[in-house]
């Protein structure tokens, strides 16, 4: 690869490197698809609300009154980076898995007895069990092609019946890597007279969300593999929210959304400091694309990175695709198009465990194991403890990380 040839991240990986002070230490981070490094600017952040405006909401005082203003503009900022029309369609909480929880139960009640729910053997946990918990549903399940591992529209298709009320499916898998084609999914959903419910949390650090541009009716992802701090998000178109029966105090009115769906409330620090997630992506933009800002930036810089990613991920694919031992489990294509920067395999004849476990020594950070798509490994017929290994790269890893990774692997043996 001859300089001209380069993506246009990396006469920028000095200032992306800079942001994330962990990237000073000795670790070569490689397990990004288990959480992601975090800004200085979101850890100032949360610092700042926590010195400074550190007291309850709704007060008529001043600082409870920028507090508040603080933890609207963090809500704004999730907002504006996942192109939603209005705030109100923000709902923020905890985890993924807690929101897909919470909207399972609000949702869940408004089943009718035989409503359907389809789900698919490739997602995480989190968007499965709880629709196999809800009462009336029932749930069908969309599974791979044995041999490519896609989802098929076809296979979909069949699937829906006029009881049909949600299609849940992730938008990237956790383990494969390959992207889904969800604005499709999503048309034949509609089509169907259904909604369609998304869970991004494998998409979102590698490709720029954008609800009104996908048509979906409800988008999850988890800021924490985002650059950012313990705290998720989940879209919902803002009819369908406000639809969804309450499930917070029981004085709590219908039409008090999001708080409706926040039992709690949401955690205020954690809040403010997506401002910082957003504020650095369109910096990055503006720096690989001069002149742009705001949506034109975050777009610019989500290019830069897929394709900086897809250079990584290039780099050991064509590793491992030269080792007969090896099974990719995924694409074993890194064309930006088909998969995110998440390359899982397994070796033949060796516990996925050896890997990860001799690589500590090395401060290079991988894992092994099913990852909450425990499902998808008994598709796949493999150990569901043992699992795969996996790398996850994101866009401030370098080419350096990664051959230092092939060093480290080749060393334990791939032969």
């Amino acid at each position: 690869m001859t300089t001209t040839d380069l993506p246009a991240l990396t006469p920028q990986l000095d200032f992306v490197r800079s942001q994330f002070p962990a990237l000073t230490g000795p670790w070569t981070f490689l397990d990004n698809a288990g959480g992601s490094q975090v800004l200085t600017g979101v850890a100032d952040r949360v610092r700042d609300y926590l010195v400074q405006t550190s007291v309850q909401l709704g007060a008529t005082y001043a600082v409870s009154q920028e507090a508040a203003a603080r933890v609207a503009d963090g809500t704004r900022a999730a907002a504006e980076l996942i192109n939603a029309a209005d705030v109100r369609e923000v709902v923020l909480g905890s985890s993924a898995t807690q929101l897909v929880s919470n909207f399972a139960q609000s949702f869940g009640a408004t089943l009718k007895e035989g409503d359907e729910v389809i789900v698919t053997s490739t997602d995480h946990e989190a968007n499965i069990g709880a629709w196999l918990r809800t009462r009336g549903a029932v749930v069908r399940v969309w599974r791979p092609q044995p041999d490519t591992l896609e989802l098929q529209l076809a296979d979909l298709d069949a699937l829906m019946t006029p009881r049909t009320r949600l299609v849940c499916v992730t938008h990237a898998s956790n383990i494969l890597g390959q992207i889904n084609p969800v604005a499709e999914i999503a048309r034949r959903v509609h089509a169907g007279g259904a909604q369609v419910f998304v869970d991004g949390v494998a998409y979102a650090p590698h490709r720029l969300v954008d609800v009104q541009a996908l048509d979906v009716d409800y988008y999850m992802f988890s800021f924490y593999k985002v650059f950012g701090p313990h705290i998720s998000l989940l879209y919902g178109r803002l009819e369908h929210l406000l639809a969804l029966p309450n499930i917070n105090h029981n004085f709590v009115g219908e039409q008090a959304i999001p708080y409706k769906l926040q039992p709690g409330n949401v955690n205020y620090e954690l809040t403010y400091s997506l401002r910082a997630i957003t504020d650095y992506l369109e910096e990055l933009g503006m720096r690989v694309q001069p002149g742009t800002q705001g949506r034109a930036a975050l777009t610019a810089a989500y290019g830069a990175i897929a394709a900086h990613e897809s250079m990584l991920a290039g780099l050991l694919l064509d590793h491992l695709r030269g080792k007969a031992r090896v099974r990719i489990i995924g694409p074993a294509t890194a064309d930006p198009a088909v998969r995110v920067a998440t390359v899982s395999f397994v070796v033949e004849g060796r516990a996925s465990s050896d890997y990860p476990q001799a690589l500590d020594d090395h401060h290079i950070a991988i894992r092994y194991g099913n990852f909450y798509a425990r499902r998808l490994m008994d598709e796949l017929a493999l150990d569901p403890v043992e699992g795969v290994v996996r790398v996850s790269m994101a866009h401030y890893n370098t080419a350096q990380d990664v051959q230092r990774l092939i060093a480290g692997l080749d060393a334990v043996g791939l032969d």
